[in-house]
């Protein structure tokens, strides 16, 4: 039976999307998921939302317990994990309000727990795979369903996640866009990571709401700003989960 886990931020915590949405309040080994469970339905397909920083966005990038939210969504049996994230743009291509639909990450992050495995049993050592960490079923999904609703966004992506809770400097935004990645945020390398280590097929999809602080012809980001392009653009990546959700097998 699938089950869809959601981890996203603001507007996606609303109970008005979920039918007969329930809090859940769950432990796990890795303490408590950073917001209660909301548990219903969209589509008559069973719904796990998380709110990723917490429902009033109080928990910092690096205070996010992603393993807590990753194995709280494995122990509710969810099949699969959507997660949506806004972030900062690093080419000219990738506009304010564009989706991009991530194929790869990487970890720029330095304080996190990014991995289940602590330690190692005697003659079972775990180094998981992550040459191709999104799920190529759920991205076709995503973009299939992108054209239909005729969105702006790009089908592929490599964002960097950054420690934050601070912006970038010139110089590391600059670095970032030598590196090859395409978009910035401080949030999706860890629940990638442990998606992966945890076997659930997990896919995200990044709003660049600014464009970082690389483009000269451009004002530094701001946190202002980045809430006024989200909630104008939040309709959209509802209306993007519902309908990817009806098509997931």
């Amino acid at each position: 039976m699938i089950k869809i886990g959601i981890i996203g931020g603001s507007g996606l915590d609303n109970p008005d999307i979920l039918k007969d949405g329930r809090d859940v309040e769950v432990d796990t080994p890795y303490g408590k998921p950073t917001s209660p469970l909301n548990v219903g339905k969209i589509n008559d397909v069973d719904v796990v939302l998380i709110a990723r920083h917490g429902r009033e966005h109080t928990i910092t990038p690096t205070q996010v317990n992603y393993r807590a939210n990753i194995q709280a969504l494995k122990d509710q049996g969810c099949t699969h994990i959507l997660a949506t994230t806004a972030c900062g743009s690093l080419r000219e291509e990738i506009g304010r309000g564009d989706f991009v639909i991530l194929d790869q990450f990487i970890d720029f992050t330095r304080l996190r727990k990014v991995s289940f495995f602590d330690e190692f049993q005697p003659g079972d050592a775990k180094h998981t795979a992550m040459a191709y960490p999104y799920s190529e079923e759920l991205r076709n999904i995503f973009i299939e369903t992108a054209k239909e609703l005729n969105l702006r966004f790009h089908g592929k992506g490599t964002v960097v996640t950054i420690e934050g809770p601070r912006f970038s400097t010139r110089a590391e935004s600059e670095m970032f866009r030598l590196w090859g990645a395409d978009v910035i945020n401080m949030s999706i390398a860890p629940e990638t990571i442990l998606a992966n280590e945890a076997g659930i097929p997990y896919a995200a999809v990044a709003m660049s709401t600014d464009y970082d602080c690389w483009k000269e012809d451009e004002a530094p980001v701001t946190w202002d700003e980045i809430l006024e392009v989200f909630g104008k653009n939040v309709n959209n990546v509802i209306a993007l989960l519902t309908n990817v959700i009806k098509k997931i097998k």
